[in-house]
């Protein structure tokens, strides 16, 4: 399981090794809503790609190694205590506008740069994915119970549509 102590450590350690990033999936939900909702098995992090070589670096020194690779999609690290993190490599242009590879080439994913925001974890304020990005990205695959959940939040705080 990944914890809020344990995500607010991984930020700690990725802003001294100089990253950028910004955190979405189940985690990116709660720190938009200002609370912990339910437990996180992993913890998803956009980073950006030119930044990588630090990102790596600073992880590996934490104890965490490389357990998947689908570059340029998307890599994951794994701790030996369980801890996952899944990290996706963005392109990120001059007006802060970001770019990430897809599995199909011809249709990447897009971040508005409207769409890097920040939430909060306890008492700190955390970079994350507006709750717009989160439920686009919440579309076209069978959602799990704990999807249905975080749309249903996202709905209820923002008042925003989802797909599901």
């Amino acid at each position: 399981m990944m914890t809020a102590e344990d995500v607010l450590s991984v930020l700690a350690l990725l802003r001294r090794a100089g990253a950028d990033v910004w955190i979405g999936g189940g985690w990116g939900i709660d720190a938009l809503v200002g609370e912990e909702t339910r437990d996180h098995r992993d913890l998803d992090l956009m980073h950006r790609q030119d930044q990588e070589a630090a990102v790596v670096a600073a992880l590996s020194g934490a104890g965490f190694v490389e357990s998947l690779d689908q570059r340029p999609v998307r890599f994951v690290v794994t701790h030996a205590d369980g801890r996952e993190i899944d990290l996706h490599p963005l392109v990120v242009a001059n007006d802060g506008s970001a770019v990430q590879a897809s599995f199909e080439p011809e249709r990447p994913f897009r971040y508005p740069a409207s769409c890097f925001v920040s939430g909060g974890i306890g008492a700190t304020a955390v970079p994350c994915l507006s709750a717009e990005q989160q439920a686009h990205f919440h579309q076209g695959y069978e959602p799990a119970d704990r999807d249905r959940q975080d749309m249903a939040r996202l709905r209820r705080v923002f008042g925003i549509a989802t797909h599901f």
